[in-house]
């Protein structure tokens, strides 16, 4: 599902730009108020204890996992395992594609 750049959604990828995990992705979990969210990635940040981020560190990804999305709207919780998956999806579909020069437009990115 294609999300928006300039405003975070729950289920939404982020890259994180700064801080000490710099350069990892985490998925959006809550939304606090307009500067900052809460990330949880499902290993080293867990769900019930996620990472507080200002949103000027973090690059907005154009995608949003519909399962973790699904999961947080029914229920206000998702799994540690749900958003591990979620991640390695995103990473062995698009981040691989790109790292292999794989050119794709945004309709792909919607399954």
């Amino acid at each position: 599902m294609v999300g928006s750049d300039t405003n975070p959604q729950p289920g939404q990828i982020v890259l994180i730009k700064s801080g000490r995990d710099a350069g990892q992705y985490a998925i959006i979990i809550r939304l606090m108020d307009e500067r900052f969210v809460m990330l949880a990635d499902g290993g080293r940040k867990k769900f019930d204890c996620p990472k507080k981020k200002n949103i000027q560190h973090l690059q907005l990804l154009n995608y949003i996992s519909p399962e973790v999305q699904t999961s947080l709207e029914e229920t206000g919780r998702v799994t540690n395992g749900k958003l591990r998956f979620a991640l390695a999806k995103y990473v062995n579909e698009f981040v691989y594609d790109m790292k292999k020069g794989v050119s794709f437009n945004g309709e792909r990115r919607c399954n």
